[in-house]
């Protein structure tokens, strides 16, 4: 009986120091065949989407096919309101064309500004009404906590979300869309000659990756939710605010390990899903994280220069080793596997003609 009684606490201490470490920002582990959070922090904080708002500009999209108002194979038109939408874009000229399906991959994948702006015309009329619609849904949805005035997510003191929000939003696309999948998994496509790639690091690097989205501006930071599915199940993170692609992809990492690691322990206790968890009642409002953000034209990227090229690379470096310690073997192999992909966007826009990495313009990538 002591023997056992052992065996079940080193158990339980093995499983208590696996929780990934405490994060500065809302980050939220959750299963989406039920809706069972495994792990969350701050997940009623509001926050800025970014190109996770692309996530309803798609479900939009898919159900508008599902009733039939536009289709696969029907060939969208860009408009002068669409090209002008900064980076990240594929660059269509006035009057070009392309299909709903390529347009869906190209939002999805390419995290295209301008294609969101040709779907919502086709769809609506009007980017405008299209808004309207998507806001229609995040109210029938129950994402509380979410406000869109743009389809792509470009930088705007209304565009609002909150973690639990996204978790919402991105289980309805996986549970009531199955048949676009693929969309969410393919870590690139080709338009023509042109191949865009993804922003999703994971997709390349963590088994059992299968999407979903990526979003990024100097005020909310680096934001993803990712998927990955292994032995028939599946789970998902929800990571805001992190300051570079990089650190963005270990949090994710971290997060979805514990989860696959840890399940059947932590079904023992939960009861909590993402609709029956009480709200925070000490939830923050909005806030802007661009002065921890490394990239140009935020802020922070400028204060670690006037503060030393290597000294920023050591501090990053320290900080990566503290938290791969705390969160255990899986969150360094995590690291080791994505070191290098620091470096978000890196491709310029086809319609600027800039080498200026697109994570740089300080717009929704």
């Amino acid at each position: 009986m002591r023997s056992r009684a052992a065996g079940i606490v080193a158990t339980l201490l093995i499983w208590l120091t696996a929780i990934p470490p405490a994060s500065a920002s809302p980050t939220l582990l959750f299963e989406p065949d039920t809706g069972k959070i495994l792990y969350s922090e701050d997940i009623d904080d509001i926050w800025h989407p970014a190109s996770l708002t692309k996530l309803m500009t798609a479900y939009v999209t898919f159900e508008a096919i599902k009733e039939g108002k536009i289709h696969l194979d029907d060939k969208i038109s860009c408009s002068l309101v669409a090209t002008l939408q900064p980076p990240s874009k594929v660059g269509l000229n006035v009057g070009a064309t392309l299909s709903v399906e390529q347009a869906l991959k190209a939002v999805i994948i390419k995290s295209a500004n301008d294609v969101t702006v040709m779907l919502a015309e086709a769809i609506s009329g009007s980017e405008s009404a299209f808004i309207d619609k998507m806001n229609a849904t995040a109210r029938r949805l129950g994402m509380t906590h979410t406000n869109f005035v743009n389809t792509n997510g470009l930088p705007d003191p209304g565009q609002l979300t909150s973690a639990r929000d996204i978790a919402k939003i991105a289980r309805a696309v996986v549970s009531e869309y199955p048949q676009y999948a693929s969309y969410w998994a393919m870590p690139d496509m080709r338009i023509g000659k042109r191949r865009l790639g993804s922003h999703n690091a994971l997709l390349k690097t963590f088994p059992g990756a299968d999407g979903l989205k990526t979003g990024f501006t100097c005020d909310s930071g680096y934001n993803v939710v990712a998927s990955a599915t292994r032995d028939g199940r599946r789970l998902m993170a929800v990571v805001l605010g992190e300051s570079s692609g990089n650190e963005r992809a270990i949090r994710a990492a971290s997060l979805l390990e514990y989860g696959f690691q840890n399940y059947d322990w932590k079904q023992l206790f939960n009861t909590s899903t993402i609709d029956s968890l009480p709200m925070d009642p000490n939830s923050r409002g909005v806030v802007s994280v661009r002065d921890t953000v490394t990239a140009w034209g935020c802020g922070g990227h400028k204060r670690h220069i006037a503060g030393g090229k290597h000294k920023s690379k050591n501090k990053l470096a320290a900080s990566k080793n503290k938290s791969a310690k705390k969160s255990g073997e899986a969150t360094g192999d995590s690291q080791a596997a994505l070191k290098g992909s620091d470096a978000e966007g890196s491709s310029s826009s086809a319609s600027s003609g800039s080498a200026q990495p697109e994570a740089a313009q300080a717009t929704s990538e």
